[in-house]
């Protein structure tokens, strides 16, 4: 069986998680992208697992949906069509859609990308009254009223790129002509702030039944950025809280596949969405998932866009506790020292460190997720022991910035 694979720059969620899950699946996998040396780069990289040099990886404008289908109808026949990518979900879904199998429905992918139109979808079902706005590509903010202190951010964006919290009209006329230094032709949506604890849910569809497999309470940066600096797993929400989110799920469309959500819990327990990313989570959070739950979560993945059902139950342990934590630069220059990859297990304890940044490169300072040295995350069934391991490794390590 053949899996197309739509990606745009290599993520470790492709190279660790679904391509090794696809190779014990037995799938052949051919993977599709406009950045093809990159992902035989990161294939060939140290702590690649073996299973990702076998993929056979072919340039392809990802992007166009009609370049996705012309070069998978002149190559050899599709069983599944699948993406992570947040950029790529609705060329995806109108590619197997395409060659008649199981696909996301595009609107719902479509909704979940753009974040104006997410709004009006929920709004429309009387659910999730954010108010916001949509500004177009060079539109003045002042013919907007937005409620300040209010977030701008790109409409199609990801990982707290061009996100910012500003406090009056002056403020978002500069933020907005900074942005579009950046983003010229992109539109931004202006909308209140939500405040409350920053909290994730993750769940998996075979679009029939939906598991809920837990969440992440998030820690940011303070504004007026929206750096995540940390991550902590919380295996069940309140009953309350859960219901609220899966009913905007449902409203959206979201069914088939992993999918990623963030939203703001308040004190009084109602909540506000803040995006849905309609894929699973990044940043090693996904692989950490998969050691927690002790299922083969990847493989799950795959199998309902193979258009195979989900079982009544998955199986997953319970009692296990888990961090992530980002090693975020403070300015720009060149990355001069920093560990290597690695892992290690003892007491109880499974650590995992994955450098985002090479030694030698340099970066501008961006306050984003951009900024991400390394990653590092342990799980366990003491809370305690986790957290002490991922304190012991960022003590015992130095990232090392030159001008």
């Amino acid at each position: 069986m053949r899996l197309y694979l739509l990606a745009l720059n290599p993520t470790d969620s492709v190279t660790e998680g679904f391509l090794p899950a696809a190779a014990r699946l037995g799938l052949d996998v051919t993977l599709l992208t406009d950045s093809p040396d990159a992902h035989r780069a990161a294939h060939a990289a140290p702590a690649a697992p073996p299973e990702a040099a076998g993929c056979e990886i072919l340039p392809c404008d990802v992007r166009d949906f009609r370049e996705v289908v012309a070069l998978i109808g002149r190559h050899r026949a599709p069983d599944a069509v699948f993406t992570n990518s947040d950029h790529l979900q609705t060329q995806a879904a109108l590619a197997a859609g395409y060659f008649g199998l199981p696909a996301k429905d595009w609107r719902a992918t479509l909704r979940t990308k753009n974040k104006a139109e997410l709004r009006r979808c929920l709004a429309a079902a009387g659910l999730d009254r954010v108010r916001a706005l949509e500004l177009a590509p060079g539109q003045d903010p002042a013919v907007l009223d937005p409620p300040f202190p209010c977030v701008v951010k790109p409409r199609e964006g990801v990982a707290s790129e061009d996100v910012a919290l500003v406090a009056d009209a002056a403020g978002l006329a500069a933020r907005c002509a900074e942005i579009r230094t950046r983003r010229p032709h992109d539109a931004l949506v202006v909308e209140e702030f939500l405040d409350g604890t920053l909290h994730t849910l993750e769940t998996l569809g075979d679009g029939t039944r939906r598991h809920v497999l837990g969440g992440f309470r998030t820690r940011l940066s303070p504004p007026p950025h929206f750096v995540e600096e940390a991550l902590e797993f919380v295996p069940e929400l309140p009953a309350p809280v859960l219901d609220q989110v899966l009913a905007r799920l449902d409203a959206l469309g979201v069914g088939l596949g992993a999918c990623h959500t963030e939203f703001v819990l308040r004190p009084d327990g109602s909540t506000s969405l803040i995006e849905v990313n309609y894929r699973a989570i990044g940043d090693q959070c996904d692989l950490m998932l998969a050691r927690l739950l002790g299922i083969p979560y990847f493989e799950h993945v795959l199998r309902v866009h193979l258009g195979q059902p989900l079982p009544a139950e998955l199986g997953a342990r319970t009692g296990m506790f888990g961090q992530n934590r980002a090693v975020c630069a403070d300015r720009a220059g060149t990355l001069t020292a920093a560990p290597p990859a690695q892992e290690h297990r003892g007491g109880g304890v499974h650590l995992v460190y994955r450098p985002v940044r090479a030694v030698g490169e340099y970066h501008e300072h961006h306050r984003t997720n951009r900024d991400y040295l390394g990653l590092v995350w342990a799980v366990g069934t003491d809370r305690a022991a986790v957290d002490g391991a991922v304190g012991d490794f960022l003590a015992a390590n130095r990232w090392e910035i030159a001008p």
